[in-house]
């Protein structure tokens, strides 16, 4: 007996001595492959990048380190930008250089890298900026514009970029390419020098960040995303799985043959995401409780949570452990050897706490992950919104993971509904037999978090027949997940356009449908707890139910106001095609916006044509200009749908025409309310008969010649360039 208890003494020292080398190794976890430079000059340089052959996963994640200089400066070979920072959560920090026009001391046509056929795209913390006077800056890609910003000019200078001699707008989701031109709003100011620029925005709100000293810059901070793959054959230059053992010396998410699955490396997770059915991402990451360079072998290492303050308290004694930690009390502490030398007994009941530990250690660690992710997930946010009574939840479901990747299929491939930017639309079915649709986000970053919480947020205050409804949310995945009711029969947009035989657009339809929007938005703007607006409205964001009754969808970039306050600021948000040219120049967002937006979407009934197409004339790329040039010439026939005009209602298609263009008008303040519009089409509903006569007799037009031009000459230089087939937004959340 004395024996085995000396042997149980031996064991715990044996124990005590292996944990601090796990705390001793902290000190030399490695985040470079064996061999290759962790470093360069102030710049650690992390596998998958590298510098030196055999240091990085593949040709685009090599580092050049320029020893030239005084402190050497590294350089992503593959693009040749200067690296400021690498991190193993995907993220980068570069330089980027300033793209100047007509700055006769600067070197003009200098652009932003072009990041096509990589594994880098910009992250959307950064923001598009131009400075000059009176300037309009365009980011095109292609021959289409994808975003931009105007400012005026004004006489007193400050540091803000408000608006005032300075603007920035957001960019669009993984955007890998663009080019920079510049408009002049006004003659005057055509030939002053301008400059526009992606930056970073916590680099571009800092307090230390001087607008004025930007000119004298040649680049910027700009943020970057990074990505691995996995896939079948050498393409991209990314790597490619093979049979390998947890041994292994290659520093990487590896595929065991053994369990068909994806592993990583101790103390790592390794998630995967399809991308095609021959590619899939891969993105490494250290446990909880653990931190370093999941990439690479034992580069995830133990967090001595005792050294930041756990178990503080009156006789508590703290002791780190694998992955997390253990609070003793000091009498513990003085009896453990006394106890393991009582004999057998005292073993195995030691050993039996020892177990209960690890369980609970276990337990605990899943516990601290999801709240990790419910923090990460905007959570406190969530909890905020609450606190502040700004939110109404009562009946919205809280889900559970488990309970969601099971309605997917664990969110198989063979039930995607619809895929974008801001992420991907499941079909699912709960355990009671409801189908449901379940958004889940592409990836977790603070704006994309932001705008999840509002659209829990947004939906939880609407309970309108044709808006989508929102059932519950999940908070404790690595991705926000959003369900909603199930909407079976498309888009809009695909019936407009897309021309389906199985249910046609006739007059009557379209009107009810018409009405069914107007009813939905009228309702946001005036009928809800607090004053909602879309500022997204467009015919793929209105979705048909079951009998083909429209549901409004999509609120990620809805905001609900005050009841006093008549307008919202805010960087410019919307959909080219349907933006309201007034918010663009002011980035004022009022109901007024969503007004316009919804006569661009009648409009699009009436004519069966998109808000963007190059088939038209050249001063008519825009339908909302096309439109309004056609009624001025009485040629609305010429242009209404053919499906419209079978119906032979000449005085309910004049009807339509006339209330859309009041929609449209270039000033907000002559636009009618949204209730006037439901109101209007209600009667014209109502009132509506067939007949097969009808002279096109407008009111008088409320655009001037000057209104004209320059609507017309606003649409052509947004939008001429777009696709025939796509309408472009600066801000998209469509599914």
């Amino acid at each position: 007996m004395a024996e085995l208890g000396k042997s149980l003494v031996l064991f715990h020292l044996v124990l005590f001595s292996w944990l601090i080398a796990q705390v001793a190794s902290v000190l030399v976890a490695p985040i470079a492959k064996p061999g290759c430079d962790s470093r360069c000059g102030n710049v650690s340089i992390p596998y998958p990048f590298g510098t030196g052959d055999g240091c990085f996963v593949d040709d685009w994640f090599e580092i050049i380190c320029d020893n030239s200089t005084t402190i050497p400066k590294p350089f992503m070979n593959s693009t040749k930008l200067e690296v400021m920072e690498i991190s193993v959560e995907g993220t980068l920090r570069v330089r980027n250089p300033i793209t100047f026009f007509n700055c006769s001391d600067k070197e003009t046509g200098r652009q932003s890298a072009n990041l096509e056929r990589s594994p880098f795209f910009f992250s959307q913390n950064n923001r598009f900026a131009a400075v000059g006077c009176g300037s309009i800056a365009l980011m095109n890609s292609g021959s289409a514009s994808i975003g931009g910003c105007s400012s005026i000019c004004s006489a007193t200078s400050n540091n803000s970029c408000n608006g005032i001699n300075c603007c920035q707008t957001t960019i669009p989701s993984d955007l890998k390419a663009f080019n920079t031109s510049f408009l002049s709003i006004d003659a005057e100011n055509e030939n002053q020098c301008k400059f526009a620029f992606m930056v970073d925005q916590h680099w571009f709100s800092s307090s230390s960040t001087n607008i004025s000293a930007i000119p004298h810059m040649v680049d910027v901070p700009l943020e970057l995303k990074w990505e691995l793959y996995h896939s079948t054959s050498d393409v991209f230059g990314v790597f490619v799985a093979t049979n390998e053992t947890s041994n292994s010396a290659d520093p990487r998410c590896y595929w065991n043959s053994t369990i068909s699955e994806y592993e990583c490396y101790r103390n790592s997770s390794c998630d995967t995401y399809t991308v095609t059915s021959f590619q899939s991402r891969i993105e490494c990451s250290c446990g909880g409780g653990f931190e370093g360079n999941p990439y690479v072998l034992d580069g995830c290492v133990d967090i001595n949570e005792c050294m930041e303050g756990f178990c503080e308290g009156e006789g508590l004694v703290c002791r780190n452990s694998a992955g997390g930690y253990i609070c003793y009390p000091r009498e513990s502490e003085k009896s453990r050897v006394k106890e393991a030398l009582i004999g057998v007994s005292s073993g195995i009941l030691g050993l039996m706490f020892l177990l209960t530990c690890a369980w609970s250690l276990h337990k605990f660690l899943i516990k601290r992950r999801k709240e990790k992710f419910f923090k990460l997930n905007g959570g406190l946010l969530l909890q905020q919104q609450l606190s502040s009574g700004e939110a109404n939840i009562e009946k919205t479901k809280l889900f559970k993971s488990n309970e969601l990747q099971k309605a997917t299929d664990q969110f198989s491939a063979n039930r995607v509904l619809g895929q974008g930017g801001q992420g991907t639309v499941y079909k699912g079915m709960l355990a009671d037999g409801k189908i449901v649709a379940v958004k889940k986000s592409t990836r977790v970053d603070q704006g994309k978090v932001s705008e999840f919480i509002n659209e829990v947020v947004i939906l939880s205050q609407i309970n309108h027949r044709n808006v989508v409804k929102l059932l519950g949310c999940c908070l404790e995945t690595q991705v926000p997940l959003l369900v909603y009711e199930f909407i079976p029969n498309g888009t809009l947009y695909q019936y407009i356009h897309d021309k389906k035989q199985d249910f046609p657009l006739t007059l009557e339809t379209r009107l009810r449908i018409a009405t069914e929007i107007a009813a939905a938005i009228s309702y946001l703007h005036s009928a809800a707890s607090f004053p909602i607006y879309h500022r997204d409205i467009k015919s793929s964001n209105i979705l048909l139910d079951e009998k083909y009754r429209a549901k409004i969808a999509d609120f990620g970039t809805s905001r609900s106001i005050a009841i006093e306050q008549t307008h919202l600021t805010t960087l410019v948000y919307g959909t080219f095609g349907y933006l309201d040219p007034e918010y663009f120049q002011s980035s004022q967002f009022t109901d007024k916006s969503d007004v316009y937006s919804f006569g661009v979407v009648l409009v699009e009934l009436l004519t069966g044509q998109k808000p963007i197409s190059k088939a038209r004339a050249e001063e008519g790329k825009s339908l909302a200009t096309y439109f309004i040039a056609s009624m001025e010439d009485n040629r609305l026939f010429d242009i209404v749908d053919v499906r419209v005009m079978m119906d032979g209602n000449k005085e309910a298609i004049m009807e339509i025409a006339n209330l859309a263009k009041r929609c449209l008008n270039l000033s907000g303040k002559k636009r009618p309310s949204m209730k006037q519009v439901a109101m209007e089409l209600e009667r014209i509903q109502k009132s509506a008969k067939p007949s097969n006569h009808a002279q096109q007799n407008f009111e008088e037009s409320e655009y001037d010649q000057n209104e004209v031009s320059f609507i017309s000459g606003w649409s052509h230089s947004y939008t001429g360039s777009a696709s025939p087939s796509d309408v472009q937004p600066l801000v998209s959340f469509s599914h």
